[in-house]
Parts: structure tokens; C-alpha cells; sequence
């Protein structure tokens, strides 16, 4: 081991013991499946209907919080700051940011297509750590700086007329935190969301004491347990947060519309029922095998879609640092490795997707090397800053253009997403114009009967659409884990080709090659440290990254 690794692996475990999360319920394995690797390898209906049985947790959880005085309090607040002329904020980092984008893009969107509606739409805004850039693709490091979410905040001039809902699946995040505390310092209403236990959160994390603790924050503890794949919130936490969150401003528009309001715990109950049954979990697990088939070909996937692109692009996403798979890629770049599954609209130019998308101008960050090192920043940023502006963000071709750069190797496949409640004609049309290029093609219709893969789901009628969005986000959550599953990235239930570009996610690979190895923390993160280094040293930009955790765990195998 070289002086340099050690050196890291020791400021680590010395230095940063706020960021080994070991004891969170979100971080640990989840009972239930912790035999997902082989009940995929048995059949994969059985590992689908594995992973869904996780979700009754989320149920559980929502039936108490619906009925509980915060989300009373978050109801009634944000109605009072709309109609006081101020915004509400959702502040999130990583699947958390993607959801606050999400909810803002939901609410502004339905206010547009109503006409009675469209003077609020410019009531809900959302912070992204790292800004609509990491969207697309996860900006590194960002979420570990306090002083990044409070600047995203002040951004935003976020003032005593406004209320913020912060949301950390962990409740720990830094820059999530930030933009709390800069809110608070301004004046507004604040609220917090999280999904492990507040108070063992407020013993072991001053970060998160400090804001649980301030009574000025009311806070919405949404613990439903472990993951169905260990420490991967992006599945049962994200999924109770949009649904709380999602519910809640859907709530609000409809009092604002005077539309009826709906049970949200006994709608949520129906659609696990649907995606349950036997019809819905053979199209899901058809549709996986479908997938990883086309992986095992060393082919590509483009997914199409148009009304719930955004939904798709937060799944996608999040596959490669939960995967360790290709990220996204830009236009001009020719060299990295081409990500495995990619986004498309094929009705609409880029500019227009996210307009469409958003209804609203990109929100980048464009941070000067005065701001990070205003802000403290690492070295590593200040001496290479990261290229998040909305000109870098446009090069992601996620329109009609460029087709051709998804079939580059003669087996590749389109595939298209749609839902039963919206207008798929126009979509429909330009899939079957450009599908043509693919070898394969495979349509998923959620709520409806017009694909390969139907996945039967009736819904309520909202106008947020809060149902077809959580059906959505499950759905693809249990495709891209179970398409892993299959192709042998989960071991058990753990993610053991995660990513190590934050520090959370250090101590989480860590504590994997601690378990799967068999060896101590302090072991397993000196044989990290010298993995990443080592790695890094072997770089080659045009190919896929490997996962430090498999490095090391290949090493163990080999006896070294």
C-alpha cells in the first residue's frame, strides 16, 4: 500500500466518522430480501415479487403519517404561503434533488394545462444539489458541503414570505441540511423529511441534531425500515417521499382548484395491489429478461417516452453510481463508453424536452472558482471546476437528434414507455418512425393494454397525478434492480458494484467489502483507499470504470 492510500484511508476513518453511517436502518440489509440474488436466480417473477413486497412498508408508514399532525401542518402551510404570494422549495440531493425537480416540474405543468390554475405556477421551485445538471448526471462531492446547499438557497432568494421541505432519505445530508439552515436564517417556514428514526439521527449526527432538534423545523420522520437493496434509497425512502410530499402538494392544488380531495394511504394501497398481481409481475419480470438479454449482447437501450420523461431519467440516472454502470455522456464527447440505457423523446428537439419537461428556464449552477473557494471548497474543485452550466447540460441529446449514436453495434434496442391516462398518439407515431434503426423494440405501457409489457393499473383521478407517477417510479425501480439482479451486480441484496464518489458512499463500500470479506472496517477501507489509487492510475477514459468494491473483492478471491 502506498504512503498516499494510507494516508486517505486514515483521514477517514479519523476525520470523517460523521459520514460512517453504518447504524441507519437505510444503510443496513433488509431481512426480507436478503436472498434477492437467488430468488432472481430461481425466477424472475420470484425476485420481482421479492422486491415488491418491501414496499407494504412504505404503506405502513403512510397510513400514520397522512393522519399525523406535521402533515396537517405541511398541508396547511404551504396553502398559506401561495396565497401569501410566497414559494414553496423542495431541497434534495441526489434521488432527493431528482424528486424535488420531479415535484416542481409536476405542479407547474398541471397549473399550465389549466387555465384557472396557471397563475400558481411560479409558486414551486426545487434545489438540486449540484443543479439541474446532476439531473442527468451525479456531480461528485457536492452533497458533502453544507456551504454549496446554503448558497443554492440564498440563490434562490429564499426569504421570510416562502417555506422550504427539505429532503434527505438518510437525514444527514450536508448540502440538503445547508439549504435548511439558510432558510431558517432567512426567516422562512422550514420542514424536514427523512426516513431513519429522529432520534437516533439527533444521538449519533450533530448535522442532523441541530436541525431536528430546532424548533422552528417540523419534522416528518417517514422511517419504513432497510431497503429492499441495502442502502439503496433511491428505492423505498425516495418512494415514501414522493409519496408524502407528492400528496401533499397535489392536496393543495386541489383546494386551490376546489376539487375533492383524495385518500392518498387507500389509492397508494391499490396500486401495490395492481402492480402485485400475478398479470403485472409477469409483464415486469418480461420486461427484465427482455433488458438483460440485450446487456448480455453487449448492446444498448434507449428508452422513449414524452409526459413522464423526467420520471424515466431519475431511474436511468441512478443506475450507474447505485450499478457502478456508464453515466450519461454529451454530444461532443467520443471517447467515454456509451451508457447503457439512455432517454430520448422523439417528438421533440433537446431545448424543447426540457421546456416541455419543466416549464421552466434550466436552473445550473454558474459558480465561479471565487465562489467554491468562497465556499470552501476541496481542492479538487477549485483546481478543476466542474462543468455544470446549462451549455454543458444541452449536450445530453435527449430529443430527436442523433439517433444513430444509440445503435452502435448492429443488436441494440428501443424501447417505449407509456401511460394509460396520457395522449400517446404523437409519441406512439415518432417511436414507430425511428424504431426502425433498433434490432429490437419493446413498448411498456403502464395502465394500459397496448404494449408488450402491460402492466395493469387503473387510476385515480388527480391533478398532479400522483398514482401515475409513483406507479411509474416503482415499476422502473424493481426493472433496473431486478435487470442487475439477473446479470449478477447484487450480491444477495447488497449493490456490490456501487460507486465510491461520495463520501456516504465510501463508508457504504466499506462496510460491504467489510461483510462480504470478512475482514475488519479498518481492513476493508485500507484495501478501498489502495483500490481507488490503484485504479485511478489505470484509467482509460474509453472504458467502463470499474467498481473499487469488486476490485478488491477479485483480489480476495485470487488470495492476494
Amino acid at each position: 500500500m502506498s504512503e498516499t492510500s494510507r494516508r486517505a484511508a486514515m483521514d477517514f476513518m479519523e476525520n470523517e466518522k460523521q459520514f460512517h453511517l453504518g447504524f441507519l436502518p437505510t444503510e443496513q440489509s433488509n431481512p426480507m430480501t436478503k436472498n434477492l440474488d437467488k430468488e432472481f436466480a430461481a425466477a424472475t417473477t420470484r425476485g420481482v415479487s421479492n422486491l415488491q413486497s418491501v414496499d407494504r412498508k412504505v404503506l405502513e408508514m403512510a397510513k400514520k403519517v397522512f393522519a399525523s399532525k406535521e402533515f396537517a401542518k405541511l398541508t396547511s402551510d404551504a396553502y398559506d404561503t401561495i396565497m401569501n404570494g410566497g414559494k414553496i422549495v423542495f431541497s434534495g440531493c441526489g434521488a432527493t434533488g431528482r424528486l424535488s425537480i420531479l415535484l416542481e416540474c409536476m405542479w407547474r405543468t398541471s397549473c399550465v394545462k389549466d387555465a384557472s390554475l396557471a397563475k400558481y405556477a411560479n409558486h414551486v421551485f426545487s434545489i438540486m444539489t449540484g443543479g439541474d445538471y446532476a439531473l442527468v448526471r451525479s456531480v461528485e462531492f457536492f452533497e458533502d458541503y453544507q456551504s454549496f446547499g446554503r448558497r443554492q438557497a440564498a440563490d434562490l432568494d429564499i426569504n421570510a414570505n416562502d417555506m422550504i421541505v427539505a429532503i434527505t432519505e438518510g437525514g444527514e445530508t450536508s448540502s440538503v441540511l445547508g439549504s435548511l439552515f439558510e432558510a431558517l436564517d432567512r426567516g422562512a417556514k422550514a420542514f424536514l423529511m427523512f426516513n431513519n428514526p429522529a432520534d437516533l439521527l439527533a444521538e449519533h449526527l450533530e448535522r442532523s441534531r441541530k436541525a431536528i432538534r430546532d424548533e422552528r423545523v417540523c419534522v416528518l420522520d417517514l422511517f419504513c425500515g432497510p431497503m429492499a437493496l441495502a442502502g439503496s434509497t433511491r428505492m423505498q425512502a425516495t418512494t415514501s417521499e414522493q409519496l408524502v410530499a407528492g400528496a401533499a402538494i397535489e392536496s393543495v392544488l386541489h383546494r386551490l382548484a376546489g376539487k375533492a380531495q383524495l385518500d392518498y394511504a387507500a389509492e397508494f394501497e391499490k396500486l401495490l395491489d395492481q402492480l402485485e398481481s400475478a398479470e403485472s409481475v409477469e409483464a415486469i419480470a418480461k420486461y427484465i429478461d427482455f433488458e438483460a438479454e440485450v446487456y448480455r449482447d453487449k448492446a444498448l437501450i434507449t428508452y422513449f417516452a414524452n409526459d413522464y420523461l423526467l420520471d424515466i431519467f431519475t431511474d436511468t440516472t441512478e443506475r450507474s453510481p447505485t450499478f457502478m454502470l456508464p453515466p450519461f455522456r454529451k454530444c461532443d464527447d467520443k471517447v467515454s463508453p456509451r451508457p447503457w440505457a439512455f432517454v430520448k423523446n422523439p417528438a421533440m428537439t433537446t431545448p424543447e424536452v426540457w421546456q416541455n419537461g419543466m416549464q421552466r428556464p434550466l436552473r445550473c449552477l454558474e459558480w465561479t472558482l471565487d465562489d467554491y473557494q468562497m465556499m470552501g471548497a476541496p481542492e479538487s474543485v477549485k483546481t478543476n471546476p466542474p462543468a455544470i452550466k446549462a451549455s454543458e447540460l444541452l449536450k445530453f441529446e435527449v430529443g430527436c437528434e442523433n439517433i444513430g449514436d444509440r445503435t452502435p453495434t448492429g443488436k441494440d434496442a428501443a424501447v417505449l414507455v407509456t401511460l394509460g391516462s396520457a395522449d400517446n398518439t404523437l409519441v406512439k407515431e415518432k417511436f414507430n418512425a425511428v424504431s426502425g434503426n433498433f434490432a429490437k423494440t419493446c413498448r411498456i405501457a403502464v395502465g394500459g393494454n397496448d404494449g408488450d409489457c402491460n402492466v395493469k393499473c387503473v387510476f385515480p383521478d388527480g391533478l398532479l397525478h400522483i398514482m401515475e407517477h409513483m406507479a411509474v417510479k416503482l415499476v422502473l425501480n424493481t426493472v433496473s434492480t431486478g435487470i442487475m439482479a439477473v446479470l449478477g451486480r447484487v450480491t444477495g441484496n447488497w449493490m456490490s458494484y456501487v460507486d465510491v464518489s461520495n463520501k456516504k458512499l465510501i463508508d457504504r463500500a466499506t462496510r460491504l467489502v467489510s461483510e462480504i470479506g470478512e475482514m475488519s472496517y479498518e481492513e476493508a477501507c485500507f484495501r478501498l483507499f489502495e483500490a481507488v489509487e490503484t485504479m485511478q492510475k489505470n484509467a482509460d477514459a474509453s472504458k467502463e470504470r470499474q467498481s473499487a468494491v469488486q476490485y478488491v473483492l477479485n483480489d480476495l478471491r485470487q488470495g492476494k
